[in-house]
């Protein structure tokens, strides 16, 4: 079995259908006060306040709650960065010039110790705070920590979007022991990756690698910051799997395998190659008794384009999404909880202004086809999702008021100031 984690402080927990807060249903549907599904924070509040606020494999967790060649420009990366010499530009980032793969090279006698004292000054570890509200409307604030990789040597730092997701304060903590206060720069849902910034200049950044060049049996040194106590750990392992598609929150992802311990904590830490070069990001294992070693990192080669996107824009752009969350109603009981008929997946929200707002999409919509795609869960939707671009149309046929109806959405570019959630 898989599960989750939060990326905040507390226990592992499954999660169900969405990833929502403060979600408020309209009519004409009367649900509870407290929906089905849940965000999987199990955070222990670290101070109360006055009231006021599961593919090819399925739900893993992703690490993350107190919670894991080539030479480099010019020369040996190893070599560079053991000398404490830095090539890299500001706001630039550092590329390998030679395939990961590069069999001349391979076997040089470098050991773990070695990528290890080249690489880590160049993972950080995060804590966050987030406000929360109990069942009992008390607001407090729940703190978090995970992992980070400095990316260039002006403070920007690639993490996971778990990680710092709803957090209203980060704080970085260097290998040295300064801790700074980060700003976020921008968040991608979709590879669950986000970009921080510290205000700090001549950081030690990464060498990213080729993970196209990877094999299967290459190594794998993993460095992060498990149970969000023990910054700067050192697991090694191989990879043992590429292209792994799994299914994460209900967003399908290709990620890499490895046998490296991976705990919570470690997620948006650092999965380096043997010479040192940044070849994914940690952000997920999983969680069964009796399973060990599978960890998963997003391949850098993913990440990159992400990376410089969210550093320049703020958001990555080209994407879409439907601006509606949805809400999986699969037996009876739920059904009356709902007081609804038919079992399916329904409209839960729209966003005010977004693509399926202006296309008169509504809450409690029963969703029954998207371009004569039979529906039978939100999971669905998200895959089918993925074979749109901005500019397309989508027919959406909904079942309202016992009749069905079709509405065309027509696709523009997401942009942060929007606030769907599909």
């Amino acid at each position: 079995m898989y599960q989750q984690y939060d990326g905040k402080n507390g226990i592992n927990q499954e999660y169900e259908v969405f990833n929502q807060q403060n979600q408020q249903p309209v009519n004409p549907w009367n649900p509870p006060s407290q929906p089905i599904y849940t965000t999987g924070n199990t955070s222990q509040p670290a101070a109360a306040k006055k009231p006021k606020r599961a593919a090819k494999m399925i739900a893993i967790i992703l690490a993350g709650m107190i919670v894991a060649t080539g030479c480099g420009f010019g020369g040996s990366l190893l070599a560079q960065q053991l000398s404490g010499n830095s090539t890299s530009t500001p706001s630039v980032l550092k590329q390998s010039v030679v395939n990961t793969s590069d069999k001349e090279n391979a076997g040089d006698g470098t050991s773990v110790s070695d990528i290890a004292a080249a690489t880590e000054n160049s993972v950080v570890e995060i804590t966050t705070e987030v406000a929360q509200t109990n069942q009992f409307m008390q607001q407090y604030t729940a703190s978090g920590a995970g992992s980070g990789v400095i990316v260039t040597s002006d403070g920007y730092i690639v993490t996971n979007n778990h990680v710092i997701d709803g957090a209203s304060k980060i704080t970085v903590r260097l290998k040295n022991g300064e801790s700074y206060s980060a700003t976020l720069v921008g968040t991608d849902e979709t590879t669950d990756l986000a970009v921080i910034k510290i205000d700090e200049k001549d950081l030690q950044a990464v060498t990213l690698g080729d993970s196209d060049q990877l094999a299967v049996g290459d190594l794998a040194v993993a460095i992060g910051n498990p149970l969000g106590e023990l910054g700067g750990t050192v697991t090694e392992g191989i990879i043992s799997a590429l292209d792994r598609e799994i299914t994460i929150e209900n967003q399908t992802m290709t990620l890499l395998q490895t046998s490296a311990a991976i705990n919570p904590g470690n997620s948006g830490g650092g999965l380096f190659n043997g010479k040192g070069e940044l070849i994914g990001i940690v952000n997920a294992k999983t969680s069964a008794s009796g399973i060990e070693g599978l960890g998963f990192a997003i391949p850098v080669n993913t990440a990159k384009p992400v990376i410089e996107d969210l550093i320049e824009n703020g958001y990555v752009t080209g994407r879409i999404k439907l601006g509606v969350s949805f809400l999986d109603i699969q037996d009876q009981e739920t059904a009356m909880r709902y007081r609804v008929n038919d079992l399916g997946t329904y409209v839960y929200q729209v966003n005010d202004g977004s693509d399926a707002d202006k296309a008169g999409l509504l809450t409690g919509d029963l969703v029954k086809s998207i371009d004569g795609t039979e529906i039978t869960s939100s999971s669905e939707i998200k895959s089918l999702m993925n074979d749109y671009s901005v500019g397309d149309q989508m027919n959406i046929t909904v079942q309202r008021d016992n009749k069905e109806v079709t509405v065309t959405v027509t696709f523009t570019e997401y942009t942060p100031e929007d606030s769907s959630q599909s």
